[in-house]
């Protein structure tokens, strides 16, 4: 009898173990293929594939002690509750919301790594405990992923709102200090426990105090941060999910959930640093700076607005060789993103040569306008990223800058006294002539005034971005 199951067991952990072995393939090959616009679809689907497939091996085939996972009815309806939870929230959600759904995901993640550790915490192996107390790699993961776990959750809480429109910076001084505090409070915590010759029963109460710590510090964390900062923070928590979620995987010895843990993990921390580079600033600096909620405010801004008007724009438009759109939030908020194809395919058919500018941090987070002029089918060739577009300028008739602001301030390079100075941009004030198409004349995330918009070459085209392109797709088909 003990031989079936010693036999069985084994057959079941082989195939569990070479079903994870492919989920992290599938993981690895899928986020290969995010890194494109072509295969990103393609690289969503293996990797949803993979997880699948981790799942439902292991409702098959995982066994402990020689039993299979009980309550597996109760598990498969929480599984169908949350897909169609997931599902009609992202079929819903406008690209406009794109981030704080990311935000919002990202968030249960978090709180899914905190559960874990709590749930796992009083049932620790008692041999781990007879041999070396409690101080030993299994109680470290499970503490780091309640830690990590608790601050991405309540951090991701409040970074939604945030991005909602639900909940304002806060800008005390004394935050910093506080955070501190806690985030040392709570690295005593973890040795403190560690340490103790206690039983997990006995510092029970302590690890759940730990736990409302990591959430306080965790919206005290992201609150100070500004607007234009946002997306750096989502990235960051994202990899702090990825983190407590190869924490799991080390204490089930799970190959899948450490391998997606790793690479959430890895690309989330990859994307934090060249979000920062992307902005000329450094990791700590985005933490305890104040950029996008009253930074310096730069030198004062000479010179006068001056205006175009629709049939000159058409004009303008109509008889260049080569015209650059550069998209920002506003053309997101606006909804315009298939007028402005129009205009583009209304333009090569005039024989002239479109091309978009994208600048790194354009949006609300990182491939956003990407995104976003796919959704209107714009051939992915046409994109052209801020280092490629930027040699091009001096040679480009028109630039068309809708609904961007901070990306294009040309202050960056030229104001030392200003909160972007240093951070690279989409270099439009180097062309022949710019079109702005704004709503009035608001101030970007930066909250300065933007010099383009009072440079010589430079002509505002005020008005709702998809009202305004409708119209100046008329005009140009009257030409």
């Amino acid at each position: 009898m003990e031989a079936n199951i010693i036999n069985s067991y084994t057959w079941q952990s082989g195939i569990l173990e070479v079903s994870y072995i492919l989920a992290s393939v599938l993981f690895i090959i899928g986020l290969k293929k995010l890194s494109n616009p072509e295969s990103a679809r393609r690289g969503n689907l293996m990797a949803a594939f993979g997880m699948g497939l981790a799942i439902v091996a292991t409702l098959l085939f995982h066994t402990k002690d020689g039993e299979s996972i009980k309550n597996i009815p109760l598990i498969l309806i929480a599984i169908a509750l949350g897909t169609v939870v997931g599902w009609a929230i992202a079929v819903k959600v406008k690209m406009t919301a794109m981030p704080q759904l990311v935000s919002l995901f990202n968030g249960m993640g978090g709180a899914a790594a905190a559960l874990i550790s709590l749930m796992e915490f009083p049932h620790i192996n008692p041999l781990l405990v007879s041999e070396s107390g409690l101080l030993n790699g299994h109680v470290l993961a499970i503490l780091l992923g309640l830690m990590i776990g608790s601050v991405s959750f309540a951090g991701s809480m409040v970074a939604f709102l945030k991005l909602d429109g639900r909940l304002g910076d806060i800008k005390a001084p004394w935050i910093r200090y506080i955070n501190m505090i806690l985030l040392v409070g709570l690295l005593g915590f973890i040795a403190f426990i560690m340490l103790s010759s206690g039983t997990p029963d006995d510092m029970l109460p302590m690890v759940y105090v730990m736990f409302a710590i990591a959430l306080v510090y965790g919206v005290l964390f992201v609150m100070p941060i500004g607007g234009a900062d946002m997306p750096v923070v989502i990235s960051l928590l994202n990899s702090f999910t990825g983190v407590a979620a190869a924490m799991g995987g080390f204490l089930y010895n799970n190959q899948a959930m450490l391998t997606g843990g790793i690479l959430v993990g890895s690309a989330g921390t990859i994307l934090t640093v060249l979000m920062c580079n992307a902005m000329n600033r450094s990791l700590i600096n985005v933490i305890v700076g104040a950029f996008g909620g009253g930074g310096a405010a730069g030198q004062e801004v000479g010179g006068a607005i001056k205006e175009i008007s629709l049939s000159d724009a058409a004009v303008l438009l109509s008889y260049s060789q080569k015209v650059v759109i550069v998209p920002g939030y506003g053309l997101a908020v606006a909804q315009a993103q298939h007028l402005c194809h129009d205009l583009d395919k209304l333009l090569d058919s005039k024989g002239v040569e479109v091309k978009y500018a994208i600048h790194p941090v354009a949006g609300r987070m990182p491939g956003h306008m990407n995104v976003l002029l796919a959704e209107a089918d714009v051939p992915y060739d046409k994109l052209i990223e801020m280092d490629d577009i930027n040699p091009e300028m001096p040679n480009t008739d028109v630039v068309i800058v809708i609904g961007a602001n901070d990306v294009v301030n040309p202050a960056a390079e030229t104001d030392p006294s200003s909160p972007i100075y240093g951070m690279p941009i989409i270099k439009t004030h180097e062309a022949k002539n710019v079109i702005v198409m704004k709503r009035g004349m608001g101030k970007g995330y930066a909250a300065i005034e933007n010099n383009l918009f009072f440079a010589d070459r430079t002509r505002m085209l005020f008005g709702d971005a998809k009202e305004t392109l409708q119209k100046l797709v008329g005009e140009v088909k009257s030409l």
